[in-house]
């Protein structure tokens, strides 16, 4: 292939990371700040970020992270591989204060910003920041918990411009020696849930960033090439919106850091709203949107869609939960100039796994695709970690040099996270035609992946069997047309217990993350069925609530 020859923009070699070999792209910036400094120099006066009224070009994005980072270094004393919290809204400020903290050598610590304040406050808590970088809200909600997350809080106003945000922070670069992490030093930090409930910090390595995000670019290049091929070249002033969470993996790496490798402007939403969408799509001239399946589906379907002009927009891509083969129909059918794509893949993985674009995402409406070249080898995994064969299912598995490090400070979770061959185990259960296209059929975790947002269920199970009144529950999850999923608890109360369906959700308010609450409560009169195992049978209350 052109892109990935000797000679060519993305070359691709062996490269020996973590005791093994693995593909990789061998003339890679080897951290992120020399990432940031290679690409920002490169698109230089290209607009990069637009917040509101604020417009920031590439080198003014770079030189203001630089500015943060020599005042992390010489007014906070952070050191090479200290945990840096950043919890916040999309915003200007949010990326370059993520740029600023690894500059300055510091870990970028993505705090879920749906989280509560003890849920936060347990994140920073387990991985030890000593500094959080927080906007109004988050600020407020970790100050009230005082010492209980063992860090400070400092004020990232993400409604002021951005450089006076950032002007108490700051300090004269000329004055600082950065540091160079290199390829193998702790990056960030992103939070997934586990079948546990319980937050883990996903680990990864510079190395593993920049090459997560050169993959993603590597296949852009690919289908720009075959479209300059066929004689309709892509846009040469490519624009996305900031729609998705930036501190979910595929928001910070898929969306943010991919922007910085294309020269790609990109068009802060702080909140999911589509009549906003549009009029930024129009106004911006968007070219490209990702996000959960219902995103793209609304933005085809909105009642007020055909008052704005969107001929700017040629992709709209997913991820996180399954996207229904009705969904990519129906984009077509209302936006027929406009081609699906999908893609599969993890925190785990830093998003990377398989992908699937265009007219193949029409072919294969089921499937997300294929491993993702170069980086990617998919395989299905049986007992005892064995490679099962074609069509057959088993755990799937993905090896890429761009996997995480590891879990925060947890070994046993490690241990059950990689197999021998150094291949991430997803939880989800699929199988790999003979094309290599992979169908994925269930999840071995207990997870509800609710509009791109992981609920463990046994973390809402533990917050209903905290109400005084409730004997059993089980949480389980079905298909939805706009989330992809929701969730569904089923109850059994004590005899004498007077909670209906409204009071144990109302009990539930101050106990978890709005998104995390269930949908839907049922009331079951008696106890609930049982597995051999004296397991709650889960499938059984699904199956019945499906069939009802």
């Amino acid at each position: 292939m052109v892109i990935t020859a000797p000679d060519g923009p993305l070359p691709v070699g062996q490269v020996t990371a973590r005791g093994a070999l693995y593909p990789g792209f061998v003339a890679a910036p080897p951290d992120l700040p020399r990432f940031f400094a290679h690409f920002c120099a490169e698109h230089g006066e290209r607009t990069c970020l637009v917040d509101g009224a604020e417009r920031l070009s590439f080198a003014q994005v770079h030189a203001l992270a630089r500015r943060l980072a020599a005042g992390l270094i010489a007014h906070h004393g952070v050191t090479p591989g200290e945990p840096v919290g950043l919890a916040g809204r999309n915003g200007a400020g949010w990326i370059v204060a993520y740029m600023g903290i690894v500059m300055a050598g510091g870990v970028a610590t993505l705090i879920n910003a749906f989280w509560t304040g003890p849920e936060m406050a347990a994140a920073v808590r387990d991985v030890g920041c000593r500094l959080v970088l927080a906007d109004r809200f988050r600020h407020d909600a970790l100050v009230a918990r005082g010492e209980e997350s063992g860090a400070r809080p400092i004020l990232l106003d993400l409604d002021i411009p951005v450089a006076e945000a950032l002007a108490p922070l700051c300090a004269d670069p000329a004055d600082i020696t950065f540091p160079a992490p290199g390829p193998d030093a702790p990056a960030t930090i992103l939070f997934t849930s586990g079948s546990t409930g319980q937050s883990k910090g996903a680990l990864s390595d510079h190395r593993a960033k920049v090459q997560a995000v050169l993959n993603f670019a590597c296949n852009g290049l690919c289908v720009a090439t075959l479209l300059a091929q066929r004689g309709t070249p892509a846009d040469p002033a490519p624009a996305t919106l900031l729609n998705l969470p930036l501190f979910h993996v595929t928001g910070e790496v898929v969306v943010m850091l991919q922007s910085f490798v294309l020269g790609r402007k990109m068009v802060v939403m702080r909140r999911w709203d589509v009549p906003e969408a549009l009029r930024l799509i129009e106004a911006e001239r968007v070219t490209y949107v990702t996000g959960v399946p219902l995103m793209g589906l609304e933005l085809a379907t909105h009642g007020e869609r055909e008052g704005f002009d969107l001929s700017s927009l040629s992709d709209l891509a997913a991820g996180g939960a399954p996207r229904p083969a009705e969904h990519v129909e129906r984009i077509r059918a209302s936006l027929p100039n406009i081609w699906p794509s999908f893609g599969f893949g993890l925190t785990e993985t830093n998003a990377v796994g398989t992908g699937i674009v265009r007219e193949t995402c029409l072919a294969y409406p089921h499937s997300p695709g294929r491993a993702t070249a170069p980086l990617v080898d998919l395989a299905i995994f049986g007992e005892d970690h064995a490679v099962l064969d074609t069509g057959e299912v088993g755990e799937v598995g993905i090896r890429a040099l761009a996997n995480i490090s590891g879990y925060w400070k947890r070994a046993a979770d490690n241990a059950a996270l990689f197999t021998p061959s150094g291949h991430v185990l997803t939880g989800d259960l699929g199988n790999l035609d003979a094309d290599g296209y992979l169908t994925i059929v269930g999840r071995s975790k207990d997870i509800i992946i609710r509009g791109g947002e992981n609920i463990a269920c046994p973390e809402v199970e533990a917050a209903l069997y905290a109400i005084a009144d409730v004997r059993e529950c089980a949480v389980f999850g079905i298909p939805d047309a706009r989330l992809g999923e929701v969730s569904v608890a089923v109850v059994h109360l004590d005899a004498a217990s007077g909670l209906d369906e409204r009071m144990i959700g109302e009990a539930l308010n101050g106990r978890l993350a709005a998104y995390k609450r269930p949908s839907r409560i049922l009331l079951h009169d008696a106890p609930l069925p049982r597995l051999g195992s004296e397991k709650i049978d889960k499938r059984a209350l699904r199956e019945t609530y499906l069939a009802g």
